[in-house]
């Protein structure tokens, strides 16, 4: 990994145990398990974003759980400044705790309607034992209100959550995280419970804290073009495996999966006098339980071939920091109306006013 990797990962695998009822573990003696995570490396430096897309089900949440070590390790390295905290426990493990927070999806659910602001941002201080006295518990929660766009900071500090509006509430969440002054930090689809309209502000506002502090943040969503307005590399996973990650630009321009592919042909195009053409994919994601051999995306792929079947692709460098998980990555045409389509939906990003925003 790089000098100035902050976190980053190494052959990261996280499998649920699968719970059966007693007559069934009597006929059968085989454990079953939810494959979550699979075999999964990646790094993410200082002052950058990894956004992680991919359809529901995937994998993204357990990924960004396991960075915050809400989750166990299977297996795998998880390296924090080059030091493996997969297994801590203990006081090692709330030291580490601090230093990473985490933004979740519903502002609705994450904060305690019994709490006040101050409540629920002081929290992690008294939990940590940062600060001296109240008072200067007090002066650090204003100035995190003031750092997340919550100002004046003593008109929100007495507010309880149902006073505030969704855009507020996850500024809160977000004021929360950084009260603790975080190395690093999880947002798990920070923006998908929100109005259209408030997206924009709290995308910027995470954007300016990655830019004035040199954060990085693992941006977990499922919506394109989101990804590529916040990140500097984007990650694409499909049944707890990265099938695709480089430079988000390379990644929206030039797809080398025929899963990315189909992800950036599904991208709206709100013109209905362009003719569309989908990348096709066949029939329904498998069960993460009883995972294909081969090709994880075999089963699904129009191009697969005999040796999808039977070998699993090695994560390789098709272009300087752009890496596929596929056989044939660089070698397929996917015709030419889904180049065409491609070409709208590039347009679409480039041209949205989510990105002018």
């Amino acid at each position: 990994m790089a000098d100035d990797t902050v976190i980053g990962t190494v052959n990261l695998r996280k499998y649920f145990p699968v719970k059966v009822g007693m007559l069934k573990s009597l006929l059968s003696k085989e454990e079953l398990f939810v494959h979550a995570v699979d075999d999964v490396s990646f790094e993410i430096r200082k002052g950058k974003i990894l956004g992680m897309v991919g359809e529901s089900g995937c994998g993204k949440t357990t990924v960004g759980r396991l960075l915050t070590r809400l989750e166990t390790p299977t297996g795998g390295q998880l390296l924090f400044h080059g030091e493996d905290i997969a297994m801590k426990k203990g006081r090692q493990l709330k030291d580490f705790r601090r230093k990473v927070q985490m933004v979740f999806q519903d502002p609705y659910e994450s904060l305690n309607p019994r709490f006040t602001v101050f409540n629920t941002v002081s929290e992690p201080l008294i939990v940590h034992g940062v600060g001296e006295s109240y008072e200067e518990r007090t002066d650090m929660v204003a100035k995190a209100l003031e750092y997340a766009e919550l100002k004046p900071a003593t008109e929100f500090m007495p507010r309880y959550p149902h006073e505030l509006s969704g855009g507020q509430r996850q500024r809160v969440a977000i004021a929360r995280t950084l009260v603790l002054r975080p190395e690093f930090i999880v947002a798990d689809e920070p923006v998908s419970m929100l109005d259209v309209s408030i997206r924009a502000g709290i995308m910027n506002l995470m954007l300016s804290l990655k830019n004035r502090y040199g954060i990085p943040f693992l941006f977990v969503t499922h919506d394109v073009s989101v990804s590529r307005y916040m990140s500097d590399e984007i990650a694409v996973m499909y049944l707890g495996n990265i099938v695709e990650y480089g430079p988000s630009e390379d990644i929206i321009k030039d797809p080398y999966h025929p899963y990315t592919n189909a992800l950036l042909s599904a991208v709206p195009i709100p013109d209905p006098t362009i003719k569309r053409g989908r990348t096709q994919i066949k029939g329904d994601l498998p069960s993460p339980i009883n995972l294909p051999s081969g090709c994880p995306f075999h089963p699904r792929c129009l191009f697969a071939k005999e040796i999808c079947k039977e070998k699993k692709p090695a994560m390789r460098e098709v272009k300087t920091g752009h890496f596929v998980q596929c056989h044939f990555g660089g070698d397929l045409d996917f015709g030419a109306e889904a180049a065409a389509t491609l070409q709208e939906v590039q347009k679409r990003l480039e041209g949205s006013s989510l990105m002018s925003a």
